[in-house]
């Protein structure tokens, strides 16, 4: 396979869905993630996790015999998987909405899932979604930004342990067109 840039490989629908689903240290089979990413095909499923393993985005952590074939245990790998500037600016408007698009669905798969779930309660669950506006200059926002990158890593060095409830946390920022203030 040719190499692939790292925007190519996370922003594909299934494959973005995949590392969604292995995020907060979680190490799952294929089969556990055929189950949670039901609507997607096995065969779409196991190439697309091919392909990030192969790309070594997802890691091989153990293996064992099932009924005659091997079940391999993944995880995410340690190497980043942000899109590199250089990636970023080759990038098109439409590859921009495309990747965008294939976040925001994964997201809705996520939320579909919990209130599929049946026994739900937003408040007890501490699920929320909002949004805010906030006027900052770049250094400003900068600093915003850096604050809430080591709240993360305090938090995400924790990882799993029992009491512990796995949470997805997502983040989007964007300027929006305002009028000028009086």
């Amino acid at each position: 396979m040719a190499r692939q840039n790292t925007a190519d490989l996370i922003l594909h629908p299934v494959r973005l869905r995949i590392m969604q689903a292995m995020l907060g240290g979680r190490q799952v089979t294929t089969a556990q993630l055929a189950d949670e990413l039901d609507d997607v095909s096995t065969a779409t499923l196991y190439r697309q996790v091919a392909i990030l393993v192969e790309a070594g985005l997802l890691s091989v952590v153990s293996e064992r015999r099932v009924r005659g074939a091997v079940e391999r245990t993944l995880a995410l790998s340690e190497s980043p998987t942000i899109v590199e500037a250089d990636d970023l600016a080759a990038m098109t408007p439409e590859d921009h909405k495309r990747g965008f698009a294939a976040f925001v669905a994964g997201l809705l798969a996520t939320f579909d899932r919990y209130v599929d779930r049946g026994d739900i309660d937003l408040v007890r669950d501490q699920v929320a979604y909002r949004q805010y506006a906030l006027w900052m200059t770049d250094d400003e926002f900068t600093g915003f930004l850096e604050g809430i990158g080591e709240i993360y890593r305090r938090s995400a060095e924790q990882g799993p342990a029992p009491g512990r409830t796995r949470r997805v946390l997502s983040l989007v920022s964007l300027p929006a067109e305002s009028a000028p203030r009086d």
